[in-house]
């Protein structure tokens, strides 16, 4: 509160144009009536013993005046003992002038501003009130006669040119305050979209990763394992098992590519869903989980989105099937229904007891991932499972929020 009572306008002249131009007018006034004062002063009292001495101190005023902008605003809000010995130096030459001649008295208007942009509010106000007092004697001293209106306009005039000058100040305080505010708020704002934007493109990468190369890897691992257990039984099954298990790091390898290029689906590139999840249902029924496709509807183009995040589903509900379900048989059903489009997937496994979904900061996969997929399309995702009754995953996706 202390910084905030202090001549601020010194602090700030550098960079509101405003202070600068309110400086500018009160200089070229102080000068003005600098001026006016010496030529009433000459016209008035010409040749007498004291003139010299008017003419001397009037130019030595006007050449500290010049000098205060030289001097710099000081450091921060508080003065620097050189300016407030400038200060010093001013209003006692200005003194002494109006002791000697009254007529010099109304230069303290531009000095009044001087020591509220230099000094602190109290010490201002104090300087204020000594400038006051030599207006008043110097304006009864040129009257001649006693004047009340002499004796209370000054005071007056000073205490109303102090309180719109310090409310002013205040209040172009508090705009700086609440503008740092804003440009702090809104700093603060854009770090935090960034460090959302990061942790969505981790998840987002995490839950890529999951379904096309970890899933990869798992397939790799069961064919290779069961064909070392074949291996001699069976050596045929075991061949075939082997280069099932090569078709399947060839996909891998292509989808680790793509992940340089630009992370889109590889399937996607030559046709549409229909055709990547027909593809996808040939693909994993050759590892022993007979997967067929049906589409419903007619088919429509659909945002890049959609389609890429619907694969993905597809290829995490067919990694749970084939990892958990010890299923047989599985059905992947698109449906297009104009204003949404519905992906069923479908199994004649072990079944399991669904459990309501945790909402938790933690990155997930399988379900969790593909809960965080359709939750960022608009859509909804149903689970419908029993312990030895199959399990049916329908994922829903609005086309207008996509």
């Amino acid at each position: 509160m202390a910084e905030a009572e202090r001549g601020t306008g010194v602090a700030h002249e550098t960079r509101d144009p405003d202070a600068r131009w309110l400086a500018a007018v009160m200089h070229t006034a102080f000068f003005l009536l600098l001026g006016g004062a010496l030529a009433r002063f000459l016209l008035r009292h010409p040749g007498e013993a004291r003139t010299p001495w008017i003419i001397a101190l009037s130019v030595v005023l006007a050449a500290l005046y010049v000098l205060g902008p030289a001097l710099g605003p000081g450091r921060g809000t508080r003065p620097t003992p050189r300016r407030l010995t400038w200060l010093a130096l001013v209003v006692a030459v200005w003194m002494v002038l109006v002791v000697l001649a009254p007529s010099f008295a109304w230069c303290a208007v531009p000095l009044v501003y001087t020591g509220l942009r230099t000094l602190p509010a109290r010490a201002a106000l104090v300087l204020i009130g000594v400038l006051t007092v030599f207006v008043v004697g110097a304006q009864l001293r040129l009257a001649g006669d006693f004047d009340p209106n002499l004796l209370l306009a000054p005071p007056a005039v000073a205490a109303l040119a102090t309180a719109v000058f310090v409310h002013m100040e205040r209040q172009a305080e508090r705009q700086r305050a609440l503008i740092d505010d804003l440009v702090r708020t809104r700093r603060e704002l854009a770090a935090t979209e960034r460090r959302e934007g990061t942790l969505a493109e981790r998840q987002r990468l995490s839950m890529e990763i999951h379904d096309t190369l970890a899933q990869s890897l798992s397939s790799q691992q069961m064919l290779l394992q069961a064909a070392d257990r074949l291996w001699d039984a069976d050596p045929e099954r075991a061949r075939a098992h082997v280069r099932t298990a090569e078709s399947v790091t060839e996909r891998g390898l292509v989808e680790a590519r793509r992940f340089v290029h630009d992370l889109a689906p590889a399937d996607l590139a030559g046709g549409g869903l229909d055709e990547a999840l027909r593809t996808l249902a040939a693909r994993e029924s050759e590892a022993g989980l007979a997967v067929r496709f049906h589409a419903e509807g007619a088919a429509a183009p659909l945002p890049d989105r959609v389609e890429s995040a619907l694969l993905r589903i597809a290829q995490g509900a067919l990694a749970n099937v084939r990892e958990h379900a010890d299923a047989t048989a599985a059905a992947i059903t698109l449906t297009h229904l104009g204003d949404q489009v519905v992906l069923d997937i479908a199994d004649n496994g072990r079944g399991f007891t669904p459990e309501p979904p945790r909402e938790s900061g933690v990155r997930g996969h399988g379900l969790p991932a593909i809960r965080a997929r359709t939750r960022q399309l608009g859509g909804t995702l149903t689970i419908e499972s029993a312990p030895g009754e199959g399990t049916v995953l329908s994922v829903a996706i609005p086309l207008e929020a996509s």
